[in-house]
């Protein structure tokens, strides 16, 4: 599965969108297994043709509880990101994901910040991702952050046959 930027879940978009663009704060905070269910089903509805399966999102979260956080508009989860813990001063991101109907509204820059604070913090120096190469959406996220594409381009079939990836590293 691919790190697609700022795109993600939930199918009631229109009314999670009056209520982020409503009276309701957004929060970012640690996902918690009571979280699990959501994530799974937007990350369906983010990557319908390739979504993480929901033994490996437990997994993760189990695994990895202290890197993976969402945002929450006190109803519903709208975006989360989810990256690895520092091994040898590196991470990666491993996904971020932001509701269809609130995407282009700073969310997953939000989310984005709020982690690489996070890694920093724990002394992560290079942080890496891949991203579908024709996403140019999420590749100007990740660029106007500071990553930087792999001087090589694309990595043809990174994630198997067809499936191509743009690797980017961002040093803290």
């Amino acid at each position: 599965m691919t790190p697609l930027p700022g795109d993600r879940f939930p199918s009631a978009a229109g009314s999670t969108a009056d209520r982020v663009a409503g009276e309701t704060p957004l929060r970012i905070r640690a996902a918690t297994e009571e979280d699990l269910p959501t994530v799974v089903r937007l990350d369906a509805e983010a990557f319908p043709s390739d979504p993480y399966p929901y033994f490996v999102l437990r997994q993760m979260l189990a695994s990895f509880p202290d890197y993976v956080f969402v945002v929450d508009d006190g109803e519903d989860l709208v975006g989360y990101v989810l990256s690895t813990p520092p091994n040898a001063a590196r991470s990666w991101i491993l996904s971020l994901g932001i509701a269809p109907g609130l995407r282009g509204q700073g969310l997953g820059r939000q989310l984005m910040t709020r982690i690489l604070d996070h890694l920093r913090a724990e002394g992560v120096r290079s942080v890496s991702l891949s991203v579908e190469p024709g996403n140019d959406t999420a590749v100007a996220l990740y660029q106007s952050l500071g990553f930087v594409p792999d001087a090589d381009g694309p990595r043809k079939d990174y994630f198997g046959p067809g499936a191509h990836r743009l690797l980017m590293t961002l040093s803290l």
